[in-house]
C-alpha cells in the first residue's frame, strides 16, 4: 500500500491530468453515445466504459513522453560535456 501511494504523490500533476481529461471525456462521450443511440442507460454505460480505458492508456502515454523527454534532455547534457570536455583538452594542448 506504500508504494502504492508514493507513486500517487510522485505521479501527482500525471493523476490530476488524467482526472480532468476523465471528466471531460465522460460528459463528450455520454452527449455522442446518447445523440447516437437516443438510449440514455446505453449512453451512461459507453460513456463510462470507453473513457475509462482511454484514460488508463492517457495515464501511461503522459508517463512515456515524461521518460523520453528525461532521457534526452539527458543525451543532450552528456553531449554538452563531452563536447565541454574537448574544449578543455583543446586548451591544455
Amino acid at each position: 500500500m506504500t508504494r502504492l501511494i508514493n507513486a500517487a504523490r510522485h505521479n501527482r500533476l500525471t493523476l490530476m491530468k488524467t482526472g480532468s481529461y476523465y471528466l471531460i471525456h465522460i460528459c463528450v462521450a455520454a452527449m455522442v453515445a446518447y445523440a447516437v443511440t437516443g438510449n440514455l442507460i446505453a449512453s451512461l454505460t459507453l460513456s463510462l466504459l470507453e473513457p475509462t480505458v482511454q484514460a488508463v492508456a492517457f495515464f501511461f502515454h503522459e508517463k512515456g513522453w515524461e521518460r523520453a523527454l528525461k532521457r534526452r534532455e539527458e543525451q543532450q547534457q552528456q553531449h554538452a560535456d563531452a563536447a565541454h570536455g574537448m574544449d578543455v583538452a583543446a586548451a591544455g594542448a
